[in-house]
């Protein structure tokens, strides 16, 4: 029996001319118009597809709960989202809401490196990464017990989605290549359960990518 997992990152926040910032779990915008788009986008690929979600869950931040109704819109389910706290994005403490140039300048180009491709937390972050692999673990076990066989959607954001392949034996995606953990706005990553063990089919993969030219 095969279970699907369906990992999202939210959409834009945003736009152009807008000054990036560190946008943690204190930090709580909504989507742009650009991220609205990113959120179909998800929706016309699982529909494309064919991997349908019967259970849709996000963080309680409204930037992965917008995401979400708009992928189920366009796949046209009647599903509830529902919001689960471990999924909201972690607390990036003294750079929380800080423009992004502000943030390297203060760790340094190194650090934030070393977030992007190892998961090592930063100096003044809020979070342990033990407790969100656990939080996973924990997550991953109810899919299989409760929805086993089914497909679920996950929507949060990058701080907490980076931890997911940590249920994987390899941190390799099913072409065998390294798992990077850094994954983009409105990108997806698609994982599946058989015979007790967890792979990825695809990670961080951008819909738009794959989807007919409008």
């Amino acid at each position: 029996m095969k279970t699907t997992l369906i990992i999202a990152r939210h959409g834009n926040t945003f736009g152009p001319g807008d000054i990036v910032r560190r946008q943690g779990g204190k930090t709580d915008l909504p989507l742009v118009e650009s991220g609205l788009l990113q959120g179909r986008q998800i929706g016309a690929y699982l529909k494309q597809i064919g991997v349908l979600p019967d259970v849709i869950y996000s963080s309680h931040l409204q930037r992965t709960i917008q995401t979400a109704e708009q992928a189920k819109q366009e796949m046209g389910l009647n599903l509830p989202v529902k919001p689960d706290a471990n999924f909201n994005e972690i607390d990036y403490g003294p750079d929380e809401n800080k423009p992004e140039e502000e943030v390297v300048a203060r760790l340094g180009k190194d650090a934030i490196e070393a977030w992007d491709k190892h998961c090592t937390l930063p100096d003044g972050w809020n979070a342990d990464p033990e407790q969100i692999k656990q939080d996973w673990q924990k997550f991953a076990d109810k899919v299989t017990e409760e929805h086993a066989g089914k497909t679920v959607l996950v929507v949060s954001s990058n701080g907490v989605i980076r931890f997911a392949p940590d249920l994987l034996v390899e941190k390799k995606n099913a072409e065998g290549k390294e798992i990077e953990p850094k994954v983009s706005t409105g990108s997806i990553s698609i994982f599946t359960h058989e015979d007790g063990v967890w792979s990825c089919d695809v990670w961080g993969i951008k819909p738009k990518d794959f989807l007919p030219a409008s």
